[in-house]
């Protein structure tokens, strides 16, 4: 009995032993070593205007940009794979869809078991916009808000936080948050800017991107705790997250990161003021140095030569030296992908002969892109919102207007209207989107600012 109990005991102990080895053998390791042998890393993010977007066709973003350099570092190829939602993001980790999480998630308890946070660490606040411009009095404390009426969107934190705050004073903020479903955190800052309304609340890193665009807002007045984030990996890649952390301390204050935090959080957004006056010293008639170019490329074209001046003039003021936030140069403010496709080396760009015959190679291009709009003072509206923000975005907002019962081959009230709803997550991320996040209001501005200087230069070349 004993030998038979003996013996049944080694068999079970030896059908363990085999699971075991079986469980360690089906157990694929797949960390930092292992990325690097297949070349490539996958990032998992959210469309937004801070972390991944796509601009003129290129893609873009803070997060996105700090994990191309730490590929182009370690020789890895960036993939990238956008969720939905923040709770999407931890699933798709989970899931193996992805290799890291760069976007940045809140630092929480409840995560800590699902994530292991490393790479890009963020410590941020929640802070009051306001217009200041000379004649505004800024609020300085947080008690001055008693009595002001301040905006913010329903149902987010930035009105809990609101809520909080106005208890914690005893009462007397004047909250009045905005239920259209249509109203982001970024259309209440331009309201703020053109003086529409007093005052909004949002996180400091939105804040500090949107005074790229509105110059006249103050964000300096804190009015939350701290809030940590960062990045996140599986909790079963150790080295990845201690290879991302390296790297970062190792780059905090180098060149590259420094000028990837200031092209999305210092640079301006906007080349030129509104008030530019043109050069003084032309002929009569003349609207550039480079007329003569403009109505040379202009001759075999459907094209007015004014229409290209008026372009160019939108891109860079007739200068040929300017480079713009996101890489667009030359007199025609040609991105460097765009260029390549059209021919063109980085350097030509700046050639101003070149960068016009590569412009009206584009333009030829959207017009066949955009071909099923018959009439072409029609058509022109949407190609140049196409040179301006990307044919994807616009194939985007025509593709949300036929879904919601608009035309898709009218620009005014039609689909000008679907590229401005394409900041809002509620459309941006609907199905038939494909290019996501987009900041279409300076685009629409765009085409009507170029439409109306194309007839001020017949005006004047007319005289």
């Amino acid at each position: 009995m004993k030998l038979r109990i003996f013996l049944l005991t080694l068999v079970v102990f030896s059908f363990l032993a085999s699971c075991k080895k079986k469980a360690e053998k089906d157990l694929v390791i797949y960390d930092f070593e292992q990325i690097k042998e297949k070349g490539e890393l996958t990032i998992i993010t959210l469309n937004s205007s801070t972390s991944y977007f796509i601009y003129k066709e290129e893609p873009m973003g803070y997060d996105y940009d700090l994990a191309q350099d730490f590929c182009e570092h370690y020789g890895l190829e960036l993939k990238v794979k956008v969720a939905e939602n923040e709770k999407r993001l931890i699933e798709m980790l989970n899931n193996g869809e992805g290799d890291l999480i760069a976007y940045a998630v809140p630092i929480l308890n409840e995560l800590k078991d699902s994530v292991a946070y490393s790479g890009l660490m963020q410590i941020t606040h929640q802070v009051l916009v306001q217009k200041a411009d000379k004649t505004d009095t800024l609020i300085t404390d947080v008690t001055e808000l008693i009595g002001k009426d301040v905006y913010v969107e329903e149902n987010t934190k930035y009105n809990q936080r609101l809520a909080n705050l106005d208890s914690e004073l005893g009462g007397g903020i004047k909250i009045h948050p905005v239920s259209e479903d249509t109203i982001t955190s970024e259309d209440l800052i331009e309201k703020v800017s053109l003086g529409e309304i007093k005052y909004t609340v949002c996180d400091e890193y939105i804040a500090k991107l949107n005074r790229t665009y509105y110059r006249n807002i103050d964000i300096s007045l804190q009015i939350s705790f701290e809030q940590r984030s960062s990045w996140a990996v599986r909790k079963n890649t150790p080295e990845l997250g201690k290879v991302l952390d390296e790297w970062f301390a190792a780059n905090d204050n180098k060149p590259v990161y420094e000028s990837i935090t200031k092209k999305y959080f210092e640079l301006s957004k906007r080349l030129f003021d509104e008030g530019y006056d043109d050069p003084t010293n032309l002929p009569k008639g003349a609207v550039s140095i480079y007329d003569d170019l403009f109505k040379r490329h202009a001759a075999a074209t459907k094209y007015e030569w004014q229409f290209l001046a008026a372009i160019c003039y939108h891109e860079s003021r007739f200068y040929n030296n300017l480079t713009s936030w996101a890489g667009a140069a030359g007199i025609m403010g040609l991105m460097p992908r765009t260029a390549k496709s059209l021919g063109l080396s980085s350097e030509d760009r700046m050639n101003p002969d070149l960068s016009i015959g590569a412009a009206v190679e584009l333009l030829d291009r959207l017009d066949k892109i955009f071909r099923r709009i018959g009439d072409i003072s029609e058509r022109e509206k949407f190609i140049l919102a196409a040179y301006n923000g990307g044919n994807g975005h616009v194939n985007d907002a025509q593709a949300l207007a036929e879904k919601y019962g608009a035309n898709p081959y009218v620009w005014e009230g039609n689909v000008e209207k679907y590229l401005e709803l394409k900041s809002n997550p509620e459309y941006y991320n609907d199905p038939v989107c494909k290019s996501g996040y987009f900041r279409g209001v300076e685009t629409i501005k765009y085409v009507r600012s170029v439409l109306s200087t194309t007839e001020r230069f017949k005006r004047k070349t007319q005289q």
